[in-house]
């Protein structure tokens, strides 16, 4: 979680595959011999370096001075940008559709205007197909505005169809943002809060979905409304902890892309994150049988050699389909076996260091750290809940950021640090208050391993069992169950009360699963 700024040059040259850097190299001399370009240059020195050196760089590279260096990395960022633009076109239809735009226009500013206007029907039909309804708008904004100018033998009936299509185009347009717009508010509440925590928290989100969420009428929608209404009620439903709605809309979401499979390679990204949805949804519903065909489905589309692949793609696809993988293994209760793929999420977390944000490494850490601690490895839990009780901004992720301390205090406790547990606790609290999101569950464990070392060993079990039933009680209220989401204590309590592992316990538990 580095905040140290990289060059932005250097940063682009690092992320490139060995295909995109050879055919940078076959576009940067397409035009003769590289020994005197500059920008190639300039690649090679930076592309051999691990770190950047700035007088590394002038040292190997005389013909530029100190003074001419922030104009070429300039220039090479640019060239860097048009190589790859062109590499990557026959994998984006909005590449290739805005390429065609630039055509259109190219023909209208030679006064050819029925070729130019030719250009933007085939433009505005190809965007339609692929969802790209904002391409469609300029190129039919372009094509009133030909219309308009000139005679082109085409005005006859046009302006009423032109018209038409407008408001069409508009309507469409208007209905996706709105929805997309509410779909990101929501998730901006999400990443900072996490699921609702009181009846205030819930009445404040019903509001503002209420007042924000359009309707749909699916015979006439475009497939990018249909998704952003889809999406705005996963994550409605998902911060109420409603996850049965919240996986009908996941499932709806989905098959939109089953509906019209040639956008998964279009909008490869909104598919694997239908899924992942769509796996977070059946994992708080504990529907394993289902949850384990998505994740199925989900594993084969990355194997699959034809789909679509870019570091953003491959990026996501390590972290849905990671995440999802420890989620089985905390169903199915075999946490040392999960463990095993620890040093592989390690490497990745390594190797996609520049697109994962603060916030998926969070969870990470922590879904690392709860594996470790239902194998009962105590020290490397709590050395992974300090990643996170140490990340400076608490704002981010808060749920996390409480529900790590909580585990940090169980698993001291559970490590036989019982000297440490008092300071701990007073620590908790504090920080419970800060957040405000001191819960009865939270006060309820804080108070009995506070009271632990006044217990006789003979008294322990009993006092287990009454934990556990004032905790069942605790989540028979809806708004309670959110803390249960993150930190299985019931189990935990079973294990103490059974004199079982935790690990037992899930085993037993998952017996009973779908």
């Amino acid at each position: 979680m580095s905040s140290i700024p990289q060059e932005t040059v250097f940063q682009l040259i690092k992320s490139l595959a060995r295909s995109e850097k050879r055919h940078f190299r076959l576009f940067a001399t397409r035009q003769g011999s590289s020994g005197d370009i500059k920008f190639l240059q300039l690649f090679d020195a930076l592309d051999a370096m691990s770190v950047y050196d700035e007088e590394r760089v002038l040292r190997q590279v005389p013909g530029i001075k100190k003074v001419q260096l922030a104009n070429q990395k300039a220039n090479l960022y640019k060239q860097l940008l048009a190589s790859l633009r062109l590499y990557h076109a026959n994998q984006n239809a909005d590449i290739q559709l805005h390429e065609q735009l630039d055509y259109a226009r190219v023909l209208y500013n030679k006064g050819l205007y029925q070729q130019s206007l030719r250009m933007l029907e085939k433009v505005k039909a190809a965007a339609r197909q692929n969802a790209h309804l904002h391409i469609a708008l300029t190129a039919h904004t372009f094509e009133k505005q030909i219309e308009q100018q000139y005679i082109t033998h085409s005005l006859e009936g046009r302006a009423e169809a032109l018209t038409e299509e407008t408001h069409d185009l508009l309507g469409h347009l208007g209905r996706i943002h709105h929805n997309s717009d509410l779909a990101l508010r929501l998730y901006g509440l999400y990443i900072k809060m996490g699921h609702t925590r009181t009846p205030e928290e819930s009445s404040q989100l019903k509001a503002l979905f209420k007042a924000n969420v359009t309707a749909l009428n699916p015979k006439v929608a475009s497939f990018n409304e249909k998704l952003s209404y889809y999406q705005s009620h996963v994550w409605y439903h998902y911060i109420l902890q409603d996850f049965r709605a919240c996986y009908r809309y996941a499932q709806k979401w989905v098959d939109l892309f089953e509906e019209e499979p040639q956008m998964k390679q279009q909008q490869t990204t909104n598919y694997i994150k239908g899924l992942h949805n769509l796996l977070l949804a059946l994992y708080n519903t504990l529907y394993y049988s289902k949850f384990m065909e998505a994740l199925q489905k989900l594993e084969d589309f990355a194997s699959d050699s034809s789909r679509r692949s870019n570091p953003n793609i491959e990026m996501l696809l390590f972290l849905y389909i990671y995440t999802n993988r420890i989620n089985a293994y905390f169903m199915e209760g075999r946490f040392t076996e999960g463990l095993r793929i620890v040093p592989e999420i390690r490497r990745n977390l390594n190797v996609f260091q520049q697109q994962l944000d603060p916030h998926r490494q969070l969870v990470f850490y922590y879904k690392i750290a709860s594996l470790y601690f239902g194998s009962g490895d105590y020290a490397s839990t709590i050395l992974y809940l300090q990643k996170i009780i140490r990340y400076k901004d608490v704002s981010l992720r808060e749920d996390i950021q409480c529900f790590a301390r909580i585990l940090n205090l169980i698993a001291h406790y559970e490590a036989g640090k019982d000297e440490l547990l008092e300071y701990q606790i007073k620590s908790v609290y504090h920080f419970l208050g800060k957040m405000n999101d001191q819960q009865p569950m939270q006060v309820a464990i804080c108070e009995f391993l506070r009271s632990l070392p006044d217990i006789n060993p003979l008294e322990l079990k009993p006092a287990f069992v009454a934990l556990k039933e004032k905790l069942l009680q605790i989540s028979d209220n809806p708004l309670y169950r959110r803390p249960f989401l993150y930190l299985d204590i019931i189990s935990w309590l079973d294990s103490k009360i059974k004199s079982l592992s935790v690990q037992q316990v899930m085993q037993q538990k998952f017996k009973t699963l779908k």
